[in-house]
């Protein structure tokens, strides 16, 4: 089931009931992007944190996360411009927190006041709340959080290591920040799918921030919890991967979307509580997997020894080491240890964790970051693989499968969508039936002409239908502005934004429960106002011990600010100017450098220079 709502929401609003989805054509594209989202105040969050119901969408996709980067640590910088340059993730869905506290474990307080508060914030001020379905963190960020200080009446003395994972309080943001530990009821996940008889889930649904969940996991039309799912790319503190190690992973990881691997899901069966805990449904599961064109295989013992297929595992043992299996890891694929450490990154605990997976090539994976004793409830049910074949990204196959994942880190690409039926989108401009691509000069109101196909083997829908693209997304420099129904048209109004550069993503999002997105993406020159800005960066390569200079030159502006991921670098005064960068600033890797420039009040009066992009090498 898919819900489907009229206009853009606003970030604040009433709670009212979704209403249907749209049906008039050349609806108007524009008013959103001023050029400057950066200086957006932001607002509190008591409305939309109540569960305001927000428009429809497809997620999985780049304009759906907000990226969290430690802005004190290099390492984090370093492996948010690698998945930055390889997802293609907006600018404006990057948030720079500085944080230089534990990397291990914090109070819930702080958590609350200096992470996640200061995350919701930003998606607010920033007008993603509608768009925004998952928060992802890039590395160096805590990923242990005790809530002893709120820990409920009948728990005290009895829980005697109360904690939580990152990513699993992220997710319940809302319980979080009404202090209410609802988390830590079981099934406290309503976006898990309910289980027939034989362990297979009933279905497979794409994620939405603004979906509710009833108590049987029924997707509701009003009221229900609503979560954020979350993920880490990697860990790079303590016993964990280097940042070579997570940078290639995410391109492992990238480079498998809608590949439909060749390979086989292992399941090991063994005496260990570590694997009878789920071990029942696993011949139910590989069955189901065949259906849908995937191999699944039973094996004895720990792990698959000199296997070269491995797209899957799920397994049970305190401890490992990948390479004396002698197997290969396919890319994009999840592989699964139930044990009771596998999300501990301190030296020592003598159970292997989670960045051995990462290390040996796996998309995903995920570990408790406490003692969870052997309860199901607390891990990827094995019906996580029958998610991921049937389509849904990396993320939503996790969360549909954990009913209580408020210990278990989710670390990896949580994009990744290796048997996803992605669809091909492309578009014309209406005025002359050309094609609408990168490089176009364009001015006034635009009508834009969405296709979307999908593959020849995609599936049918529950109601036997083909799958089609049956819905379309506009976004314009990453905010969400408009949509259409499949045969309709969509009007871009190129008045309503700065002269310059801009980009257009148009979406195509499938008829099919799991709502599989394509994207056109198409950088445009906007022309109404007769204002220009030139940017230039030299070096075009430089080692991050090393200085970038940008210039700027225009003509009548009052000043120019510049930007790389999420955060400004410089500023201007006047039409003409250099400013210095140190390199470490922007990290290792490929970043882009942008520029907008001012010449007083009004959209009239702002222009975007054309990005640049350069590449910062490690130091000598």
């Amino acid at each position: 089931m898919s819900r489907r709502c009229s206009d853009d929401a606003p970030a604040l609003s009433l709670p009212v009931r979704p209403l249907p989805w749209p049906k008039t054509a050349g609806r108007t594209l524009a008013g959103g992007w001023r050029a400057a989202w950066w200086l957006a105040t932001p607002v509190l969050l008591a409305v939309l944190l109540a569960g305001v119901p927000l428009s429809a969408r497809a997620g999985g996709g780049p304009e759906n996360v907000m990226l969290v980067v430690n802005a004190a640590s290099p390492a984090s910088i370093e492996v948010a411009n690698a998945w930055i340059a390889l997802r293609n993730i907006p600018p404006i869905n990057v948030l720079m927190l500085p944080w230089e506290g534990s990397l291990e474990t914090i109070p819930i307080g702080t958590f609350r006041e200096e992470i996640l508060r200061p995350i919701l914030q930003a998606i607010d001020g920033r007008r993603l709340s509608s768009q925004i379905d998952q928060i992802v963190y890039s590395t160096d960020f805590p990923w242990r959080i005790d809530f002893k200080e709120e820990l409920p009446a009948p728990l005290v003395g009895q829980d005697h290591f109360p904690s939580a994972s990152l990513t699993g309080l992220s997710t319940q943001y809302a319980a979080v920040l009404s202090r209410q530990p609802t988390y830590l009821e079981v099934g406290s996940n309503r976006y898990w799918r309910p289980l027939s008889d034989d362990g297979i889930p009933r279905e497979t649904q794409g994620f939405r921030s603004w979906y509710g969940w009833g108590a049987a996991g029924e997707l509701l039309e009003a009221g229900g919890p609503r979560y954020l799912l979350s993920t880490m790319l990697g860990v790079t503190h303590g016993d964990a991967n280097t940042v070579a190690e997570v940078v290639s992973g995410l391109a492992s990881a990238a480079a498998a979307d809608g590949t439909r691997p060749i390979g086989t899901i292992y399941f090991a069966v063994n005496k260990d509580v570590r694997s009878t805990t789920r071990s029942r449904d696993f011949s139910a599961i590989v069955r189901e997997l065949a259906r849908h064109g995937v191999q699944g295989e039973l094996f004895e013992g720990t792990l698959p020894v000199r296997k070269k297929d491995v797209a899957g595992l799920m397994t049970g043992t305190p401890s490992f080491v990948w390479d004396k299996a002698a197997s290969t890891i396919v890319p994009g694929a999840i592989c699964e240890n139930l044990t009771s450490f596998g999300g501990i990154f301190t030296p020592n605990t003598g159970q292997t964790n989670l960045a051995e997976f990462i290390r040996s090539g796996a998309a995903g994976s995920s570990g408790t970051v406490i003692e969870p004793y052997a309860l199901q409830d607390k891990f990827p049910h094995p019906s996580i693989q029958v998610h991921y074949a049937r389509g849904a990204c990396l993320a939503e196959a996790f969360y549909q499968s954990i009913r209580s994942p408020y210990q278990i880190l989710v670390v990896g690409d949580p994009l990744c969508q290796p048997w996803g039926l992605i669809p091909r989108i492309t578009a014309t401009i209406a005025s002359d039936s050309s094609a609408l691509e990168t490089g176009r000069v364009l001015a006034g109101k635009v009508l834009i002409e969405p296709v979307g196909q999908v593959p020849k083997h995609a599936h049918t829908t529950p109601a036997g239908k083909p799958v089609h693209v049956d819905r379309f997304e506009f976004f314009v420099d990453g905010v969400r502005h408009g949509q259409c129904a499949e045969g309709e048209s969509q009007q871009l109004d190129t008045t309503e934004l700065a002269d310059g550069h801009h980009e257009l993503r148009v979406v195509g999002i499938s008829s099919s429960s799991v709502e599989t997105q394509g994207r056109l993406v198409a950088r445009f020159t906007a022309a109404n106002h007769g204002r220009t800005l030139a940017l230039g960066v030299t070096p075009e390569r430089v080692r991050a011990n090393g200085t970038v200079r940008v210039s700027v030159a225009g003509k009548g502006l009052e000043g120019v600010t510049l930007f790389c991921n999420g955060r400004v670098i410089g500023r201007t005064t006047g039409p003409e100017a250099t400013v210095e960068v140190p390199a470490d600033v922007l990290g290792v890797g490929k970043v882009t450098i942008r520029a907008t420039g001012r010449a007083g009040f009004g959209i009239a009066n702002t222009v975007n220079a054309e990005p640049v992009t350069i590449d910062v090498l490690p130091m000598n």
